[in-house]
């Protein structure tokens, strides 16, 4: 008899021109609202004033805020120091991953006037009580998935830096708009990386050890699409709305997986490479995916894991239209599949970024499998990082 558990997702707007809709949505929850927004694309777009002047003539007083760049427990600090007392009823955060973490964070902090860094994991001492104001997500880039989970991503860069999450079950937004034509103007480098991360939370929610059959029915949906759309919307097809809303769909639903079933090596590693040497955290996904797959599924051949083969040659079936009764040969074409596509995408080595073999023992112990099919070992995952410098 099948067992799972499965945490509520947010209220969801799906179509292009939707952000329309943002000001009827977020008077729902009060007239005063806090907009997180990034950096330059938003506002070069010419977006983030139209966003701005629509929430003012729908009646919502807007206090803004930036974020560049991923979200480090000062800014949030800052942020709440600066807006506690001015009677915000709702946070909106339009932008990337980073720029959606960093809204849910300050959602949830607002009420408690706290460092966030005491509700972290593995870094605080205190647990959220899952307080927070109203909080709209509304993504501009198909990557994390942030706008249907739990969690809040927050770093800090260098030698000793830390990648971890602020989490609770609240913490899902209470409504996200997705509008792919928000997503039109996101450069290719950045499609490319947040198209990587979304194929591999899809991919490892999909063969996770926490997967069940209504988050293999999510994943798998979402891999349909980005098999037809991760090139065009990094190609030709990149201001094609159709693409970009199939790239964003797939995004989507990453995350609601991830959120149920948990992620595997990739992300383990992400979290160490990201904080101590500042690697994107797409850059990260999409350099080391291909490689963790064909170790992974070495290691599955091992250890004769047939349900694991059977999960991994699925989706060789699906990207190469190989014979699904050649498990074998499907996982060996996802591999050369997935080889080819970081390629084409021109996804950096680690060494770019600093990373050496002197680094790998650090990198293992602070990273993990988390949900991984099999568990890598020390030397399987050495192998596997020293294959991308």
């Amino acid at each position: 008899m099948m067992q799972f558990s499965f945490s509520r997702a947010p209220s969801i707007r799906f179509a292009p021109g939707s952000v329309s809709e943002l000001p009827k949505i977020a008077s729902r929850f009060g007239g005063r609202a806090l907009l997180v927004t990034g950096g330059r694309s938003l506002e070069a777009s010419g977006a983030r004033g139209r966003i701005v002047k629509s929430l003012v003539e729908g009646g919502v007083f807007v206090d803004t805020i930036s974020v560049s760049g991923e979200p480090s427990p000062e800014l949030v600090d800052d942020a709440v120091k600066a807006h506690a007392g001015r009677g915000l009823e709702v946070v909106i955060a339009v932008g990337g991953g980073s720029v959606i973490d960093a809204g849910k964070a300050i959602s949830a902090m607002l009420h408690l006037g706290e460092p966030v860094v005491e509700y972290l994991e593995a870094v605080g001492t205190k647990t959220h009580d899952g307080g927070k104001l109203p909080f709209i997500a509304i993504p501009t880039t198909a990557g994390t998935g942030s706008e249907a989970t739990k969690n809040a991503v927050l770093s800090r860069t260098g030698p000793d830096g830390f990648k971890r999450s602020l989490r609770h079950d609240n913490l899902v937004p209470d409504f996200a708009i997705i509008d792919p034509e928000l997503m039109v103007s996101c450069p290719r480098e950045v499609t490319a990386a947040s198209g990587l991360d979304a194929l591999t939370q899809l991919i490892e929610s999909f063969v996770s050890t926490g997967a069940s059959p209504l988050t293999d029915a999510l994943a798998f949906s979402g891999l349909e699409k980005v098999k037809e759309s991760l090139l065009p919307a990094c190609s030709s097809g990149s201001a094609d709305v159709a693409h970009r809303g199939a790239m964003a769909y797939g995004a989507l639903m990453s995350g609601i997986a991830l959120a149920n079933a948990g992620l595997g090596v990739v992300h383990g590693l992400a979290s160490p490479l990201g904080s101590i040497f500042g690697i994107p955290h797409g850059v990260v996904c999409g350099t080391l995916l291909a490689a963790a797959v064909k170790a992974t599924v070495r290691k599955i051949i091992d250890v004769d894991d047939a349900a694991g083969l059977r999960k991994y040659a699925r989706v060789g079936s699906l990207f190469t239209d190989c014979d699904i009764r050649e498990k074998g040969q499907c996982c060996v074409r996802l591999v050369d599949h997935l080889e080819e596509l970081v390629d084409s995408l021109e996804m950096p080595p680690l060494s770019k970024y600093g990373v050496r073999e002197e680094h790998f023992a650090r990198i293992i112990a602070e990273g993990g499998n988390k949900n991984n099919p099999v568990p890598l070992d020390r030397e399987e995952t050495a192998a596997l990082l020293r294959s991308r410098l």
